[in-house]
């Protein structure tokens, strides 16, 4: 598969020339041959500037795009863009981020991740809370490398913006609806315009219903239809020409079913305290599954027995955000912002009516946090930045187990957290000449978290006693770059900088004291060359290399508790490393054609690590006991190779109407696990296509879509429960339907 992957890679990029998947970011580009692909404003540096004048790894995408290609959500970013993987745990609500093999495996929700995640420049320092719809959104700016010397928290892999669209000066209101396979309806509307000289507004939601594709082995029942709604009102008041005040109220609520989980391998049931249960045969079909919770377990969840596995989850939150002019050089920003999440899941992890290993997840999280920042204004030969940033989370969590037909008993974890973090950073770029820029940032960061009260009952017996632990960041981070520009539309840029990601608690049902002590913050020295040139507007280049010396890695490992097998727990690699690089290209050939193609590669290996050899596991005496082993030199479970890209052709139908045709692409490479290469995911490709008809001189469109068009069989996440179980959750088959939009 990998030698038809670098064939087929060879072959396209030789025949296109071809960059990046900032070429998605495009907007509708004129048709004169010197604005072929139009400009690209960002604001990764937290100003207005060109895309191509940012010297960091940057990819774009516009709303417009991630419309077209039915990404719904952050997790699906990772067939967007290069060295970004998403996995959702076990098939559930809570995403692990990775970006340039940098990432964080845990299925709990009290820890932050590697990358973090913004809208309109707020922060979900909790990753559930990132899962929400993506809906009205101007573009999406994906940024590799450790971010912190520009903004309020700190991350080792990277950073994703979402900005949302604004009001509009004129009143505008749009609809955009789609149907498709599975009974999948989505719609998504907005309306927008002023309210006086000052005041503007724009109101959007989206709903999406329905597309489960799975059914119960045994019943035939369906499973994973959809049942979203989420909205955002947006407020922009310009009182004077030198102050902007914005207010964004955002909520939403998710009754979904849960994407069920298919068992891979046969599964030998237990049956607790009697004879050993049917053997249910591996799933033929990955749309496939089977659940059943037990009366008692349901009943401490809040559900009924008979109930599928499901969510019910509700956010809301508002920012307020003010820009002052104080001078023609200087502006004052403030970002005040509150996030309430409540998450309810109940789901099935041994996959079948067996009562084995169900689950309930409740979480209750308030995250509020306070930036404040001054900065140059404009572009000047001295761009700077300085600021500070509050926040104070709070996370009260229930994590219930059902294992009465492996173990014989339901596990109930709670516990609370709470996180305090203040911080001050800042970042200056200096021109030294015509040509050169020098770029330094400093950030210094104070955290406290403290879990209190965490306790794994078994019929209300703790099973340990002292639930209580304190972990605390003070670490400063920073950075330095070189900047050379030899010409207009072409930069050549250098870095090093040092990141930091906070320590935390395992926080798993378990009864071994040891497991909630604090792990150790993780620090990542990464060092970065790159490039970005722009030729006429027509062809652009950007690509990069990097290489990253970790420290404390923070990993999930494994711990063996006798009575019970392998139990995670996250531990800290002393030393490790990973490099690789992107190279983005895009091309458009004539005004109606527009191309672009982006690879990654990333390889990494420890350095010094020992682990448990979960391979090794075995009863001696009626006990679990497994061997340890010496990971040093052996490589970083991490897909080595990305790449994808699209082709679009605008094709004109006589004098009234024309025809969008677009196609995309992605490859991931295959995805080791730390279980076992029983665990570890195939490398696949996958295929999307729309066509779009439209009048030259009109406001509505209708077209058709085909999602992995080829219907690619591939698996989101492996793992096991207990030596029994073992299950997969599986991506979306090939789906197709009929979209129909409308604006005035």
């Amino acid at each position: 598969m990998k030698s038809r992957f670098y064939l087929s890679t060879a072959t396209l990029l030789a025949l296109s020339f071809l960059p990046s998947t900032g070429a998605s970011a495009q907007t509708e580009g004129p048709d004169t041959g010197d604005q072929l692909l139009g400009d690209i404003v960002v604001t990764a540096q937290r100003r207005d500037e060109s895309a191509l004048d940012v010297p960091i790894a940057l990819s774009v995408l516009t709303g417009d795009e991630l419309s077209r290609r039915g990404v719904t959500n952050v997790n699906d970013l990772q067939f967007q863009t290069p060295s970004l993987e998403v996995v959702p745990a076990f098939g559930g609500g809570q995403p692990q981020f990775r970006i340039r093999g940098v990432g964080f495996e845990d299925y709990a929700t009290n820890n932050t991740p590697t990358v973090g995640i913004y809208v309109d420049e707020v922060a979900y320092p909790v990753p559930v809370m990132t899962q929400g719809a993506l809906f009205d959104i101007e573009r999406v700016e994906v940024l590799r490398g450790p971010q912190g010397t520009l903004y309020g928290r700190n991350t080792t892999g990277g950073a994703i913006n979402f900005i949302t669209r604004r009001p509009t000066e004129q009143f505008s209101a749009g609809i955009d609806a789609e149907y498709g396979r599975f009974g999948l309806l989505k719609a998504e509307g907005f309306v927008s315009g002023p309210i006086s000289d000052t005041l503007r507004f724009r109101v959007a939601g989206v709903t999406e219903q329905g597309g489960g594709f799975q059914r119960n082995r045994d019943t035939g029942e369906g499973l994973g239809d959809a049942d979203r709604l989420f909205g955002r009102a947006l407020l922009d008041w310009t009182p004077s020409s030198s102050a902007t005040i914005s207010l964004n109220i955002h909520g939403g609520r998710d009754r979904s079913e849960q994407t069920g989980l298919y068992l891979f391998r046969p599964f030998p049931t237990r049956g607790y305290g009697g004879p050993a249960g049917p053997v249910i045969p591996a799933d033929a079909d990955r749309r496939q599954t089977g659940w059943g919770f037990s009366p008692g377990f349901a009943a401490l969840a809040g559900f009924d027995a008979d109930d599928k596995p499901q969510r019910d989850n509700d956010g809301w939150g508002a920012s307020l955000t003010g820009k002052f002019d104080l001078s023609d050089a200087v502006r004052f920003t403030s970002i005040s912002s509150y996030e309430k999440f409540k998450r309810r899941e109940i789901s099935d992890w041994d996959a079948s009516a067996s009562h084995e290993s169900d689950t309930f997840w409740g979480s209750d999280v308030e995250v509020y946090s306070q930036e404040l920042r001054l900065s140059s204004n404009g572009d000047r030969p001295l761009n700077w930045v300085v600021g500070g940033y509050y926040s104070n989370q709070t996370l009260d969590e229930v994590f219930l187990t059902d294992f009465s037909e492996s173990l014989g008993f339901i596990t109930d974890t709670s516990y609370r957290q709470k996180a305090e973090s203040i911080s001050g950073f800042g970042q200056a770029s200096l021109a030294l000449g015509e040509h050169f820029a020098i770029v330094g940032g400093i950030r210094y960061e104070h955290e406290k978290r403290k879990l209190r009260d965490f306790a794994t009952e078994i019929g209300g017996n703790p099973l340990f006693l002292d639930g209580n632990r304190d972990a605390k960041l003070e670490e400063a981070s920073g950075k330095v770059a070189l900047e050379f520009r030899p010409r207009d539309g072409l930069l050549f840029y250098a870095s090093a900088s040092r990141g930091v990601k906070s320590g935390g608690f395992t926080v798993y049902n378990s009864p071994n004291a040891n497991q909630i002590d604090a792990f150790n913050p993780e620090i990542l020295y990464a060092y970065e060359a790159g490039f970005k040139a722009d030729f006429a507007r027509a062809v652009r280049f950007q690509g990069s290399v990097f290489y990253y010396d970790y420290r404390n890695q923070q990993v999930l490992g494994t711990i063996v508790n006798p009575q019970r097998g392998l139990i995670g727990r996250i531990i800290n690699a002393p030393k490790s490393e990973i490099y690789g690089g992107e190279l983005e290209i895009q091309i458009a050939p004539t005004s109606r054609v527009r191309i672009s193609q982006s690879i990654g590669y990333k390889y990494g290996r420890y350095k010094d690590f020992s682990d448990i050899d979960t391979t090794s596991l075995r009863l001696e005496n009626g006990l679990y006991v497994a061997d340890t082993i010496d990971k040093s030199g052996q490589p970083i479970p991490i897909a080595q190779w990305s790449y994808q890209g699209s082709i679009s052709y605008a094709l004109p139908l006589g004098n009234d109407f024309g025809l969008d045709l677009q196609g995309d692409y992605s490859f991931r490479d295959e995805l080791p696990s730390f279980l076992g290469p029983t665990y570890d995911l195939d490398d696949r490709w996958i295929a999307n296509a729309t066509v779009t008809l439209r009048p030259d001189n009109g406001n509505w469109w209708v077209g058709a879509y085909a999602r992995n068009l080829f219907g690619t069989k591939y698996d989101l996440t492996r793992n096991f429960f207990l030596p029994n179980a073992n299950i997969a959750s599986p991506g979306r088959p090939a789906s197709y339907g009929v979209r129909l939009g409308f604006s005035f």
